[in-house]
């Protein structure tokens, strides 16, 4: 899977010349909507949307793991893996607009199945996808993100899994039964809220790190191709597991090639799909390259510093290890994971709800949008290693028909307006 889906980054990175080169211009139109353009939300509250639905726990546990079992050097395999993953979001973004449907009630809908359907005439397969895109939003997008809540605010607070299972499902149901309006409008006030909160306590660490930070980066750099082991003994890891630990978060944390971030793109205000594919890939820039990035920087910095601080802890606790610098630092970071997995919850709902009309209309929303709120309290306090193997293998189906789908409508895809 993870051969599968870097050959089809570096596929459409050549093909499309090296679209990843426009990425500020796309930053630049992510704030630009024309009242004339079609569609339901701007484009900046399609792209909150995605990055709601793809920052998470794998921006900061993710790349703890990477380190941990991959070495400093997973650091710069997924930060390659984001940076060519960027053209692939690009691909499914622009396929998603140009095969988007409007509805009697004037609003689109697009998204992989809908590319599916009208893009390769392959009905059949355009519902496996939806199905598994319902799946998905039942375990990564709903389940997993509320255990992550309750595992932070027991071990903080001490607070009941019960109490905040309820309370996370409470929340989540007044913005998603809201629609995508309430959804967009939610998302547009919280992800840059939460991105520029966590971005700044890192550049805290950064500053107090600083001594470290060139030599860490040149610890990453060198680690990606050349056997290394961390200070302190920490793990010695071969180039192999550099590459796929690296590759494997990098992967999980942007969903390029699983085709989400194409569900939100389409109903963006826009008449061009080329405009809005770019604007949709920026989310793969912040979310893997800048803020992965960021958070692999100040968790290698911190183990050149204080080699004893991750001496026989879990895999998982490194970046807790870093932000223990700070004052109040774990409840800074418990904070931060609260937040992107709330946010995280939010923006897959309006996945799976896409999913849900292409099989069974409007009339499927209230039922989905019900399960969905139990499945947040269920996931808050049930053990969840079942769930997480079953979204792995989920995801993994639904990149299949995606990527398929990219290489065989290649010719469909422009770089240019």
């Amino acid at each position: 899977m993870l051969i599968l889906l870097l050959a089809t980054h570096l596929f459409l990175t050549f093909r499309l010349k090296f679209i990843q080169k426009k990425i500020f211009k796309g930053i630049r139109l992510s704030t630009k909507t024309s009242e004339d353009d079609k569609g339901q939300t701007s484009s900046f509250a399609a792209l909150t949307t995605t990055l709601a639905a793809t920052l998470g726990i794998g921006n900061i546990v993710g790349v703890s793991t990477a380190v941990a079992m991959g070495g400093p050097g997973a650091i710069l395999w997924l930060w390659l893996t984001g940076i060519l993953g960027m053209a692939t979001t690009y691909g499914e973004c622009y396929l998603s607009i140009r095969y988007r449907t409007l509805a009697k009630d004037g609003t689109y809908s697009g998204g992989p199945m809908y590319v599916l359907e009208h893009g390769l005439k392959s009905k059949p397969m355009a519902v496996l996808y939806a199905l598994l895109t319902v799946c998905a939003s039942y375990g990564v997008g709903c389940s997993t993100q509320s255990n992550s809540i309750t595992n932070v605010t027991s071990s903080l607070w001490g607070l009941s899994p019960y109490g905040v299972g309820i309370a996370a499902a409470v929340l989540t149901g007044l913005v998603i039964l809201g629609g995508i309006d309430s959804i967009g409008n939610l998302c547009k006030k919280l992800v840059p809220a939460m991105g520029v909160f966590y971005i700044a306590a890192c550049f805290i660490l950064i500053f107090m790190n600083r001594s470290y930070i060139l030599p860490a980066i040149s610890l990453i750099c060198r680690s990606a191709f050349l056997p290394s082991a961390m200070a302190g003994g920490f793990v010695g890891a071969t180039i192999k597991a550099a590459a796929r630990y690296g590759i494997a978060r990098g992967l999980f944390t942007n969903e390029a090639g699983i085709g989400t971030a194409a569900i939100a793109a389409a109903s963006a205000k826009t008449d061009n799909p080329h405009n809005q594919a770019l604007v949709s890939m920026s989310a793969t820039f912040w979310d893997t390259v800048v803020m992965c990035g960021i958070t692999g920087i100040v968790i290698v910095a911190n183990i050149l510093k204080d080699p004893a601080s991750v001496k026989d802890i879990p895999a998982s606790d490194l970046t807790t290890a870093a932000f223990m610098q700070l004052p109040y630092g774990e409840y800074i970071l418990g904070f931060s994971i609260v937040a992107f997995a709330m946010a995280t919850l939010i923006g897959w709902s309006y996945f799976g709800e896409r999913a849900v009309v292409y099989l069974f209309g409007k009339e499927g929303i209230g039922t989905y949008k019900l399960c969905y709120i139990v499945m947040i309290f269920v996931g808050a306090v049930l053990s969840l290693e079942f769930v997480w193997e079953l979204s792995d293998l989920i995801n993994a189906l639904m990149i299949l028909p995606n990527v398929l789908t990219l290489w065989l409508l290649r010719k469909d895809i422009k770089n240019t307006e």
